[in-house]
């Protein structure tokens, strides 16, 4: 007869055993320990214990050890291991930090994650969690361009003025073209959108001609004055000049934000300009036009109705274009300018610092 493995069970350990056993809260793997043990204490065999609690003997022998070692307490909790890799050192995360900000890579502009890990002999996931922690992302690339213009700081003070503060019996319109909108056809039809795959469109297409959309978005009120012509030149800007004059309340100014294009600054313009005192125009900064408000609406009839839409010709395309601003118009909600023109200084104050101490 085998040797019988009996091991001492209190009574207040059953108590407590049994109790877990039979709470239907308690984690299955917590259960059938419990039941080892509890099973061990009569003076069943290895074998016997593992056969009714469905497990091996080793696992047995294994919750037996650690109940005689910790008690009751030592069941609730798996024993803590050692990683199975040693953590990465200090001096490791700070070379693959350096390197990222301050080398590059052999026949590349920028690092990516398996190339780090070649040369510094990490795995990619390693150089992934170091990148993540730092916030380092050298696969991207932000566009900017600081502004040359001599008078940049009164002409951020004026346009931001008119957004945060407009005078009174006023209108402030901001004003711009979205030039050389391509009439697009797709050359195949594409699939529709389904669950489980995105709708498709052909990489290539048609061209069908341009247009010009000359647009005067309403700064307090969000709605957009528009109208589609071929071209974008001087007499063009004096034709929308016109449809915005007689469109509008004629006891109101009107304080037109533009760009600096020269089209803006033409003879006939400021000619026209002269004859029509009402209408005064704020030039936004050369390179600076974010500042234009108009160039928002211009982002989003773009991603809502241009980019993807398909047009067999340019009429179709400025029907497109007029129906988006007649739907836009039914239920304008503005874009508020938050930025003051002090914080806008601030910030390029400390990219051109940044910049000079680079070079």
């Amino acid at each position: 007869m085998g040797k019988i493995e009996r091991i001492e069970v209190p009574a207040a350990d059953r108590d407590r055993l049994e109790s877990l056993v039979g709470d239907r809260n308690t984690s299955q793997k917590v259960v059938w320990r419990a039941r080892i043990v509890l099973l061990a204490g009569e003076g069943l065999r290895a074998t016997e214990v593992a056969g009714r609690v469905g497990t091996s003997t080793l696992t047995v022998r294994r919750w037996r050890r650690r109940y005689a070692q910790a008690g009751v307490d030592g069941l609730l909790k798996d024993a803590t291991r050692p990683p199975g890799r040693q953590p990465l050192t200090a001096a490791v995360i700070q070379r693959v930090v350096a390197m990222t900000l301050h080398e590059k890579p052999p026949r590349a502009t920028q690092w990516s994650v398996r190339s780090m890990a070649a040369v510094t002999g990490l795995s990619h996931t390693s150089v992934q969690r170091i990148w993540h922690a730092h916030g380092l992302k050298p696969h991207l690339v932000k566009t900017f361009k600081l502004s040359t213009d001599k008078p940049f700081v009164e002409k951020i003070q004026d346009v931001v003025g008119l957004y945060l503060d407009p005078p009174d019996k006023a209108l402030v319109l901001a004003v711009d073209e979205k030039s050389q909108i391509q009439a697009l056809d797709r050359t195949q039809p594409g699939l529709p959108l389904k669950k489980g795959r995105a709708g498709t469109m052909t990489h290539d297409d048609q061209r069908h001609g341009t247009t010009t959309l000359f647009a005067a978005l309403d700064v307090a009120t969000g709605t957009v004055l528009g109208t589609c012509m071929k071209r974008h030149r001087h007499q063009e800007f004096v034709r929308f000049l016109r449809v915005i004059h007689r469109n509008t309340d004629k006891r109101l100014a009107l304080h037109l934000i533009v760009d600096n294009y020269a089209t803006h600054k033409h003879p006939k313009v400021k000619a026209w300009l002269e004859k029509h005192p009402r209408i005064h125009l704020h030039f936004t900064p050369t390179s600076a036009s974010w500042l234009n408000l108009v160039e928002r609406f211009f982002a989003l009839i773009t991603q809502e109705r241009i980019r993807r839409g398909a047009f067999t010709s340019v009429p179709d395309l400025e029907r497109a274009t007029m129906a988006y601003l007649e739907h836009h118009n039914a239920d304008p909600k503005p874009f508020v300018w938050t930025a003051s023109a002090s914080a806008i200084l601030e910030k390029v104050a400390r990219a051109k610092q940044a910049l000079e101490s680079q070079h």
